[in-house]
């Protein structure tokens, strides 16, 4: 790949759909970006042009600190690009609450067909790419989608879902056993699977959680 994109195909990567990574572009756009390796065409019709992994990073190095921090409080971009509520924000209400409400289920099935159709067998009951490059968005988006309640600032009742060491995993945290198990229950739903543990030091409950893979 001979030197860096140009100004209008940054724009292009820049302005995919942050969920399903969807592209849109001239032809000529389009193919210059293929041949970067910064798209993909999708073999079904409408032959649709999405991010690879080399686009996604491209679109999020812009924003990415020089050193990548441990485990960020929250998960998401700024300048008004939907985020999944990883817990620790604060809480919406009215208005905010219904069009965010509307967003979620937006995203939830942008990225059902995301799986569908980036998978050969066009099936949806487990977790794509685009989820296992972004777990903590993924796994926060299908509780979200499910209605479970993120935590507030400072804690309390609600998800809360954090990056881990481990390259294909994320620990959800809540404080309610019960509800914690509704979110085991959804996750295993969403194509996950997740166990129980116990931080050794807290004597916390929390759930670790990894995409299934078959």
């Amino acid at each position: 790949m001979a030197g860096p994109p140009s100004a209008a195909q940054r724009r292009i990567v820049d302005a995919a759909d942050p969920v399903t990574g969807r592209v849109r572009g001239t032809p000529a756009q389009l193919a210059a970006l293929l041949r970067r390796g910064l798209v993909f065409r999708h073999p079904r019709p409408p032959h649709d042009h999405f991010l690879t992994p080399a686009g996604h990073r491209l679109r999020e190095a812009a924003d990415a600190p020089e050193t990548p921090a441990p485990v960020p409080a929250e998960d998401g971009a700024a300048g008004g690009v939907f985020a999944a509520r990883v817990g620790g924000e604060e809480p919406l209400s009215g208005d905010a609450a219904a069009a965010r409400l509307r967003e979620v289920r937006g995203a939830w099935q942008g990225l059902r067909e995301l799986r569908r159709m980036t998978r050969a067998d066009g099936a949806t009951d487990r977790p794509c790419d685009w989820e296992r490059t972004h777990l903590v968005r993924a796994a926060a988006l299908a509780l979200e989608a499910a209605g479970h309640t993120p935590a507030r600032p400072g804690g309390g009742p609600g998800y809360r879902v954090r990056a881990t060491p481990q390259p294909e995993a994320v620990a959800v945290y809540e404080e309610d056993p019960a509800a914690l198990a509704a979110c085991a229950a959804t996750l295993a739903e969403a194509g996950w699977q997740a166990g129980e543990h116990t931080e050794p030091r807290t004597r916390a409950r929390y759930l670790l959680a990894s995409p299934r893979r078959a």
